[in-house]
């Protein structure tokens, strides 16, 4: 790959990965376009690199997360239990689907995360003070500690399964299903379900890249360049995160989810 080529994939890499922590769904949505369009790879083959960065991401950001206790561990892990399972089974399918099928789920994902981004649903959660075993803290802003309950744990793990399989199918991370699933469903705080959901989509990618890899189908050099400039975007997006509203951004970001889509489907039906 000639040098000009590489740089330009490092930069766009860094931007998908500023993208992924500010908001904590992951790069895909903006590697797996730029490897079909720009790059003109196969759109399986950029998915499976996309998941490889999405690794890097979710690495770089969740220890901030971690250290800020806004990420919810125990439950996080509790229900990517069943997000892992789904990645498997949706890369699985991939592997034997055509190409153009994948380009439109995926196209079908940005569509809905445009929608989500732009909506942004948040359940007011009423303070909760007590010793059950699902209540939970986190601090805000100003370093105040918000008590929370977590509630549906059961079918909000049914909710993530769905999210490994568009995850592997798609080549993002999930956060476009974990986080409304976490927050309006299991009565989480935006904050704590952002959080939690960028602390594991790491988890959800690599068990959807490493079926990918087994098959042969991730491009190794294609996949360092990607990781290297996702996984210095993302502590650029960390800093960046403490001196900018990051919910303004959402809505302004949506407008350019749904071009990629357009481009996508124009690309898919021999438009463009």
């Amino acid at each position: 790959m000639e040098p000009v080529l590489i740089l330009g994939l490092i930069i766009l890499s860094m931007i998908a990965g500023i993208i992924g922590s500010l908001f904590g769904l992951g790069g895909g949505i903006i590697v797996v376009p730029v490897l079909t369009i720009l790059y003109d790879m196969d759109a399986k083959a950029a998915m499976a690199v996309s998941l490889v960065a999405i690794v890097a991401i979710s690495a770089a950001s969740s220890s901030a997360h971690i250290k800020n206790r806004a990420a919810n561990i125990r439950i996080g892990l509790r229900l990517e239990v069943g997000a892992a399972a789904g990645a498997v089974i949706g890369a699985v399918i991939a592997l034997h689907v055509q190409s153009w099928i994948l380009a439109v789920c995926f196209a079908s994902v940005l569509i809905y995360s445009a929608v989500y981004m732009f909506i942004r649903p948040e359940r007011v959660i009423r303070n909760e003070k007590s010793n059950e075993k699902d209540c939970f803290v986190y601090r805000d802003a100003s370093g105040d500690e918000i008590n929370y309950k977590v509630k549906n744990i059961g079918s909000g793990t049914i909710g993530f399964v769905a999210a490994g399989i568009t995850s592997a199918m798609s080549g993002v991370g999930g956060g476009t299903i974990k986080i409304p699933v976490m927050n309006v469903h299991m009565h989480m705080p935006m904050k704590a379900a952002t959080a939690t959901s960028s602390y594991v989509i790491g988890i959800t990618a690599f068990s959807g890249a490493a079926v990918y890899l087994l098959s042969g189908v991730i491009d190794i050099q294609i996949a360092a360049i990607v990781t290297i400039g996702a996984f210095t975007g993302s502590f650029i997006g960390l800093k960046l995160l403490q001196m900018i509203n990051a919910s303004a951004l959402r809505k302004y970001f949506s407008i350019l989810l749904l071009f990629l889509a357009s481009v996508m489907l124009l690309n898919v039906g021999g438009v463009i």
